[in-house]
């Protein structure tokens, strides 16, 4: 018998846990707006009308400029379902101007025929219309001036290189199963860009939900162009100057990341599909007997009845809760597909759908209900524009949550439908928007889907975390979503779609991933092996060895296609699979905390080379701008895949400017430039920038090795090898220092920062977390001292001793601290010490009033 799983009413006090879900922990600082108005101005900002049309520019920032053009004296609705509302209404103080305005960081002028052009304060064109804002009935163009040097990154995961330049896209969610690296659209749409240019980065976000295009110099390589079918003329200028600072800003403007469940940076299997109940628990058991590390185990469709969202079928899956606690037991999480097309069941006892048409939650066409066919035949699709429609979606995961899963799949929600070319429903399909004090600022009214079809998605992935929210409000919610629009971060990860078991899909990952980085999607990842096609032996191989160093590390494959577990192979392809996903659990700590930068900066993951070296070339340029295959996994790993993976040639890994390490073997390579031999110096004192360019390396690729590289002066936090990140490691914490070269003085050199909580509650936003931070000094007398510099939060960890491992250091005879000599270690690497992990003083306290609280304590262990 079908299990329905009923749904739920929410109470109003939700709204205020969902604000501080998606609010990144930051300093009350970084929110706060001065709004102050300049004589004759309007309110931080300007505004100039010719031909009918009034163009006006905001500063909401001294950094960050909002432009919207209109028909005169007809301001069109102030609202955004991407920018916080916090953020689109900000204003600061701007010093009139002639033609604009000027603020601390950028100069504003429009001309008499409303062409914008801003630059920084001293001058440099920053963007420059390259012709007057063009409209032709609904739709419009705006043309900027581009060089040869301008460079162009984001969008999401567009199929194609890293950078964007000389290319064209139209966003416009799509199925689009098999895409290639020519296709176009596909399943996101995601309008901001970076424009690199002379140093400068520029961030630029059109919030226009209609279908968009975006032309990157192809049609006339001395402008670039964005338009739309229809919709408004808004967009925000967010200026750097360099690329992490536009990153940074973008989340300060949409959200970042929320901090995400420790559980889902683990390694996860899955596939279309596991049935019945029995192959799961095969594939669960066969994980742990040959010692996978593994978190997550994914039910595809097959596990509900006639594919009918929200049910269950008995005959595959008898005791559903049963197998999910059976699971839970051996530390595996649950990840459950919840398509959104709600199977067109009238009075046959279908939950969702008796309990969606009676709160009239479904979207319609010709006054009544649209129907389209998908997995379940005909559907009917919710009406997420609704903010009740996300309320009774929520509470449908109600018996799912008490059954024990731990977090859901949001597929298909482009939305996909099984009729027209299209693939999606109807243009006239009707939307009704009704958000009342959820702070878009939208006024209640009907939307056609032309509209609403590019932000349906990411309003369904909202509901879904809406809900799991207001269920358990202390528990972090897990949601992954296909379809989603800027901003859609808030509420969801996200993964490449259904791509294919190729070797150009491999290497079509990491410039994917990389955009979805730099456009605020920092949790992602792609169908390991390929979700289309069989992988031969070797790409399944490289795959779960690269996918070792991306944020999401999920195994995925289609139906008709062979199995993708990591011992399909044999033990010899098992044994390298095995080793790279042990890696990553060793990395735990340096994961989750780089995941805990990222929800409070925005920083990505998975990072581009000049996000961190934006200067690295001899001409102040950033370092090879598409560095094919090569990327940095957090501050200080720096990975360099094949750019052809397929190929036995070797190939060339280019290093930003310093001492560097091998990760695998700590062997020392020195890539300072000389000022005056342009060669690495080893006595030099020079680290980073000079007027030549170093050889690149030159690897020859074998079938087990990935090329990883550390930057001196990196500390990375390790622990020892678990099979889940629900067990807890037996041993130490491992600070691991790549110690910096010699210096003539002393000097803090490096740096490392750790941070951990309980990995699932939001109870770190009561204090219940633990940072260290750590640095070091090499000083003149060739000592290396390493110190705990500082430690904040009450959480208690699992460590009760701190293992400092010293990579690069000359082998030394004597380690102390406090005056105590420490017995020292020799490692494959380097040398180690272990020392008890201090406590930290309790808060001093007055009986009239708190006083600050005792600085912790710190320590330093010195090699000598």
């Amino acid at each position: 018998m079908v299990r329905p799983h009923s749904a739920l009413i929410v109470s109003a006090r939700f709204y205020v846990a969902l604000l501080l879900a998606v609010l990144p922990l930051a300093p009350p600082c970084l929110f706060a707006q001065e709004q102050v108005a300049s004589a004759g101005q309007p309110v931080g900002g300007t505004e100039r009308s010719a031909n009918g049309q009034t163009l006006r520019v905001d500063a909401l920032r001294p950094d960050v400029l909002r432009v919207r053009l209109y028909p005169a004296g007809a301001p069109a609705e102030d609202a955004s379902w991407a920018v916080l509302p916090a953020s689109r209404t900000a204003r600061v103080d701007v010093s009139p101007t002639s033609d604009g305005f000027t603020t601390s960081a950028l100069a504003v002028s429009i001309a008499a025929d409303l062409r914008l052009r801003v630059t920084d304060r001293a001058g440099n064109v920053l963007q420059e219309d390259a012709a007057p804002p063009r409209r032709d009935g609904t739709a419009f163009t705006l043309s900027k001036a581009q060089t040869p040097d301008d460079h162009f990154f984001g969008l999401g995961d567009k199929p194609g290189p890293l950078d964007r330049v000389g290319m064209t896209f139209t966003l416009w969610n799509t199925d689009n199963f098999g895409w290639q690296e020519s296709t176009d659209p596909i399943y996101k749409s995601i309008p901001f860009f970076l424009e690199e240019h002379a140093g400068r980065t520029l961030g630029v976000l059109l919030d226009n939900t209609f279908r968009t295009g975006f032309d990157f110099g192809h049609l006339d390589p001395k402008r670039y162009t964005l338009s739309a079918a229809d919709g408004p003329i808004d967009y925000y200028l967010l200026y750097g100057p360099e690329a992490k600072q536009v990153v940074e800003t973008y989340a300060w403007l949409t959200g970042p990341t929320p901090l995400p469940p420790l559980w889902s940076l683990g390694y996860q299997q899955s596939r279309y599909s596991y049935y019945p109940r029995a192959r799961v628990e095969e594939v669960a058991a066969r994980l742990r007997a040959d010692r996978i590390p593994t978190d997550v185990i994914w039910l595809d469709i097959d596990y509900q009845d006639r594919n009918r969202p929200f049910t269950v079928d008995p005959q595959r899956f008898p005791n559903f809760p049963g197998l999910l606690h059976n699971l839970a037991a051996d530390h595996f999480h649950t990840v459950l597909i919840t398509d959104l097309h709600i199977a067109d069941l009238p009075n046959q006892g279908y939950t969702p759908y008796d309990t969606g048409e009676a709160g009239d939650h479904f979207v319609k066409r010709n006054g009544a209900d649209y129907v389209g066919p998908v997995w379940p035949g005909p559907s009917v699709f919710p009406d997420f524009t609704q903010a009740s429609t996300r309320v009774w979606w929520g509470g449908l995961y109600k018996q799912f949550v008490a059954d024990g899963a731990s977090g859901f799949w949001n597929d298909m929600n482009e939305p996909a439908v099984f009729r027209y070319p299209s693939k999606t429903m109807p243009d006239d399909v009707q939307h009704r928007i009704d958000e009342p004090n959820t702070g878009e600022g939208f006024a209640k009214r009907t939307a056609t889907h032309l509209e609403i079809h590019n932000v349906y998605g990411m309003e369904n992935s909202r509901g879904t975390f809406e809900g799991l929210l207001a269920l358990q409000p202390n528990v972090r919610p897990f949601v992954m979503t296909r379809a989603s629009f800027a901003g859609g971060q808030r509420y969801a990860t996200t993964w490449t779609g259904d791509n294919s078991s190729t070797w150009n899909h491999l290497r079509q990952t990491t410039p994917q991933l990389l955009n979805l980085g730099l456009s605020g999607f920092a949790m992602a990842g792609a169908d390991v092996g390929g979700f289309a096609g069989s992988p031969s032996p070797d790409l399944l191989t490289r795959w779960l060895m690269l996918s070792a160093f991306q944020p999401i590390d999920r195994d995925h494959a289609a139906k008709g296609t062979r199995d993708h577990e990591p011992w399909v192979d044999g033990p010899a392809h098992e044994a390298i699979r095995r080793r790279f996903i042990e890696e990553r659990y060793r990395l735990m700590p340096y994961l989750y905390t780089t995941a805990e930068e990222m929800s409070r900066t925005g920083l990505p993951i998975l990072r581009p080379l000049f996000l961190e070296f934006p200067h690295a070339n001899a001409d102040g340029h950033p370092l090879d701008l598409d560095a094919h295959g090569e990327f940095l996994f957090g501050p200080h790993l720096l990975v360099a895949d094949n750019p052809s993976p397929d190929e036995v040639a070797p190939y060339e890994v280019h290093l930003p400017s310093g001492v560097w390490y091998d990760y695998w073997t700590g062997a020392t390579l020195d890539r300072r430039v000389s000022a005056a031999s342009g060669t690495g110096a080893l006595d030099a004192e020079i680290r980073d920038a000079g007027p030549a360019a170093l050889a690149p390396l030159m690897v020859t690729p074998t079938l087990e090795k990935l090329p990883v590289y550390v930057r001196a002066g990196a500390i990375v936090p390790m622990q020892p090898l678990t099979q889940s990140t629900g067990e807890t490691p037996s041993g130490p914490l491992t600070l691991r220092v790549f110690a910096p070269a010699a210096t003539a003085a002393p000097t803090d050199v490096c740096q490392g920062d750790l941070y951990t909580d309980d990995g699932d509650s939001y109870n770190f936003r009561k204090g219940q977390y633990l940072r260290l931070q750590f640095s070091c000094t090499r000083a003149a007398d060739d000592s290396l001292t390493v110190t705990l510099a500082r430690q904040t939060g009450s959480f208690t960890p699992w460590w009760t001793a701190l293992r400092f491992e010293v990579v690069g250091f000359p082998a030394k005879t004597a380690a102390s601290s406090a005056g105590n000599s420490l017995a020292l270690e020799t490692t494959p690497l380097g040398v180690a010490v272990t020392v008890p992990f201090p406590a930290k003083p309790a808060a001093a306290a007055t009986a009239k009033r708190k006083s600050p609280a005792v600085p912790p304590q710190t320590f330093s262990v010195t090699f000598r």
